[in-house]
């Protein structure tokens, strides 16, 4: 196998104010979606993902920094996501975040300052100003662009929250280790299973 250095790499500017993050609270609409809501002739309202940022959500779990979905919709299929990514810390239909987060938050024994958001819209400005570290989407509204500390290359709902995740691994320093491990664990799964590697979510 050939060797693989991480070809992502962040400024130690952009990196220093997010190390010390241990949990990530996330939005849905404008952030692990582009903002699009298609509503069926029965009223569904339908979403679409990006297999990126759900993979993202994932390794920051395994990296040991928490993610947290706080939204301001219910939804079928947020929660059908949600549940394939594993994520057990959610609140749906959230119409004031800050409330919504406040108890969350101290039942994971959580500070302000240990904790990350990221979010598009005027709902989302009472965590971005409050966390530690925050983020907004590159296609946010530009007061939410100007409470983050990091507006992602990205758009929401196309790789934005995979960014975010991203940048906070590699301010963790287990970034690398996450790449490695994943070369590894897809070899031994083809040699010790006969399988082909599990798709990402």
């Amino acid at each position: 196998m050939r060797p693989l250095t991480p070809s992502l790499r962040f400024d130690e500017a952009v990196l220093a104010p997010a190390r010390g993050i241990r949990a990530c609270i996330f939005d849905v609409d404008g952030v692990l979606t582009d903002g699009s809501l298609y509503i069926s002739e029965a009223g569904e309202t339908l979403k679409a993902f990006h297999a990126l940022d759900g993979h993202g959500l994932k390794l920051l779990a395994q990296g040991g920094i928490t993610p947290i979905v706080i939204t301001g919709r219910d939804s079928p299929a947020v929660r059908r996501r949600l549940k394939d990514l594993g994520l057990t810390h959610a609140v749906f239909g959230a119409h004031d975040k800050l409330a919504a987060a406040t108890p969350l938050l101290a039942s994971l024994g959580l500070a302000w300052p240990q904790v990350a958001a990221m979010g598009d819209d005027w709902p989302d400005l009472p965590l971005l100003l409050r966390a530690g570290w925050a983020c907004a989407p590159v296609n946010a509204h530009a007061d939410a662009r100007a409470a983050a500390h990091h507006v992602t290359k990205a758009q929401g709902g196309h790789g934005a929250a995979r960014e975010c995740c991203d940048l906070l691994l590699q301010a963790s320093g287990r970034y690398e280790a996450l790449l490695h491990g994943h070369l590894t664990t897809l070899d031994s799964n083809v040699s010790n299973t006969g399988n082909a590697p599990e798709a990402r979510p």
